[in-house]
């Protein structure tokens, strides 16, 4: 595509939200603010085995997804800790890392954000709660429906914001 004279190509951007009961996947393909397509989904893990296991399930389900995808970049949730739940903080510490990893191995640009910066630039409020985040990651992409699971919306939500800042996140390397 040609704008203002450059060549653009069409970028395409996963976005991961981890966690140990379902880590969210969202994929959107476009250039700057312009969405040409989008895909979402989750990876669930069953409580009733190892942590180690589920964390395998993830980390294999991830890398295939990027082989599968060959994206440009990818986003995760950078990991955090609410006070009240140190042992969350420790499991999504632990899942982020295999997804990281993932990444690494299939030698895919990999940044990580921040919960409050992913609200702030799709909704413009770094304190938007869920239920505002989705609607408006439904507004950008133009899905009529809900989009389930959270972390799926999450997800996609952390690739819009590689998407529409890719230039700043490559060019910052």
């Amino acid at each position: 595509m040609i704008n203002n004279g450059a060549l653009y190509a069409m970028i395409k951007v996963i976005g991961i939200d981890p966690g140990l009961a379902s880590t969210g996947i969202g994929v959107v393909r476009g250039e700057g603010f312009d969405i040409a397509g989008y895909s979402f989904g989750a990876i669930n893990t069953p409580k009733d085995i190892s942590s180690a296991a589920r964390l395998d399930i993830i980390f294999s389900k991830v890398f295939q997804v990027l082989e599968d995808e060959k994206p440009d970049l990818m986003v995760v949730e950078d990991a955090f800790s609410l006070g009240k739940y140190p042992k969350a903080g420790i499991s999504l510490g632990k899942v982020s890392g295999v997804v990281l990893l993932a990444g690494y191995r299939n030698g895919i640009n990999v940044i990580e954000v921040s919960v409050r910066e992913t609200k702030q630039v799709v909704t413009g409020n770094g304190n938007a709660g869920k239920a505002q985040l989705e609607r408006s990651v439904r507004q950008l992409i133009n899905h009529s429906d809900p989009i389930k699971p959270d972390h799926a919306s999450d997800a996609i939500a952390l690739a819009l914001v590689g998407l529409f800042r890719y230039e700043n996140f490559i060019n910052s390397d």
